[in-house]
């Protein structure tokens, strides 16, 4: 088929978080299963700099009520893809994608609502009729009501998918901030209290509607998983499914991991406590072999845990461990783990940055690794522990629950899971945990090679969107 991909960031391009992940191995194993993908994405000022893409059309023009907009196309062949920026300087030549340091940039809606059309008529300029358009986010969420209306007959058989990522970012815009949908024949509708809700304009208009895995499709049905968005989602219900994210395991896996002092395997674990030294000594952490070791690589926001977490560690630090956290993010948090990290500097690490030496580091070095998540649409680093033998401790929600068996589950266990969104649940889990690695070292060892064993690819994950687009075309 002829896939689309209308998305804000393409990982080795341009990246902020997880859904450049996506955007990169999904577009490379619909291609490696015969699809033809296309990505079309803005030009950042990040790219002009690096890049500087030549011109593939004339300049374009679109134009909207009282409005007209100039934009150029611009191209590369990427693994294969081809690759289509929409150059409009006055939209994306800016230091941030979506923000300037913390704050999100006041014209975010006009931005990305713009992108949105600038990509259909992309698809005319260069003559590319999708069978599917696949949007991602809020980002692109309005362009699925923009083909809706669209009045050519150029995307007669065009199908839209849109995937939410995250449904706690919505791109929540003043309708009166975005030009470019203010005179809309269509857009009242779309707006209350003069405000439109873009993540909920795409799960009225796409074709079908997907999330990054089974269970949080669930959640989604829910007040509290959908961030209010659930009656939408109820009335979709038929057209919405999950579909687990895979794990580049090219650059996660510990037999090949360049960051690692010594690489090990399934068969061979052995190395893996040298990579547990090597951590501990670049944390000015004792190295102790015998000491269990829990590690934690995320953005210190509330969702990632940190209110079950920040209130336990008084009593979690009264236990032979050490434990390292690394990340940026909530100034608060950082403050409170750096405090911490003084008075216990023997036992607690914490590192205010991020660098993938760390990551890749604390993956192979830890004997546990901790996603105690408020909510996680599916979660990778999971994936990430497993593939290193290092037991992941979850909340079960979202893809967390989908990637990882608990321990009391002795024949396939993988890790340890609670379901309580409460400190002391996440306590009494992790002392489960702590009992398991002191109590039978061949169990935890079996425990960690099943982990090993575990794949999620991105091939599985393009046969089931193989699927979805085809039912689109019925």
């Amino acid at each position: 088929m002829n896939i689309v991909f209308a998305i804000s960031e393409v990982e080795e391009l341009v990246k902020t978080g997880g859904l450049a992940d996506v955007g990169k191995a999904l577009p490379l194993a619909l291609n490696a299963l015969g699809d033809d993908v296309t990505i079309v994405m803005p030009y950042y000022q990040v790219l002009a700099d690096q890049l500087n893409l030549p011109t593939v059309t004339e300049q374009q023009t679109l134009f909207t009520e009282g409005q007209v907009y100039h934009f150029d196309i611009r191209h590369m062949l990427w693994h294969g893809i081809p690759v289509y920026f929409i150059d409009s300087p006055v939209h994306f030549m800016r230091e941030g994608l979506y923000a300037n340091a913390f704050e999100g940039y006041e014209d975010n809606g006009e931005r990305f609502s713009f992108f949105s059309g600038a990509v259909l008529q992309t698809l005319k300029a260069i003559d590319t009729r999708a069978d599917v358009i696949h949007c991602h986010d809020w980002h692109t969420a309005m362009l699925p009501f923009l083909l809706t209306y669209e009045q050519s007959g150029f995307f007669k058989e065009t199908k839209t998918v849109f995937t939410i990522h995250n449904a706690a970012f919505q791109g929540v815009h003043k309708l009166e901030t975005i030009p470019f949908l203010r005179h809309h024949p269509h857009i009242l509708a779309q707006v209350h209290g003069g405000y439109i809700n873009m993540l909920q304009s795409g799960i009225e208009f796409a074709s079908k509607v997907t999330t990054v895995s089974p269970n949080y499709a669930r959640e989604l049905l829910t007040d509290l998983g959908s961030h209010g968005l659930h009656e939408r989602l109820v009335n979709r219900q038929a057209d919405l499914s999950g579909i687990l994210n895979g794990c580049d395991y090219t650059q996660w896996n510990p037999e090949t991991d360049t960051f690692l002092p010594e690489n090990y395997s399934v068969d061979n674990l052995h190395p893996k406590t040298s990579c547990k030294r090597v951590l501990q000594e670049k944390c000015g952490l004792p190295p102790k072999a015998a000491v269990p070791l829990l590690g934690m690589v995320c953005r210190l926001t509330e969702q990632k845990g940190f209110a079950y977490i920040l209130p336990i560690l008084d009593d979690l630090i009264k236990h032979n461990i050490q434990m390292v956290i690394v990340g940026t993010g909530d100034p608060k948090v950082c403050m409170d783990l750096g405090e911490f990290a003084q008075q216990h500097p023997d036992q607690f690490a914490f590192i205010n940055g991020f660098s993938s030496e760390h990551a890749h580091l604390v993956e192979a070095g830890a004997d546990f690794f901790l996603m105690p998540s408020q909510f996680e649409p599916c979660g990778l680093n999971q994936m990430y522990s497993l593939a290193y033998g290092t037991i992941p401790i979850v909340r079960s929600v979202g893809g967390l629950k989908d990637t990882v068996i608990d321990y009391s589950n002795s024949d396939n266990g993988t890790g340890f899971v609670f379901d309580d969104p409460t400190p002391h649940a996440l306590l009494s889990c992790i002392r489960r945990a702590l009992l398991a690695f002191y109590e039978d070292a061949g169990k935890f060892r079996e425990m960690q090679q099943r982990g090993m064993r575990t794949r999620f690819t991105w091939e599985a994950a393009a046969k089931d969107y193989q699927q979805l687009y085809a039912s689109t075309q019925h």
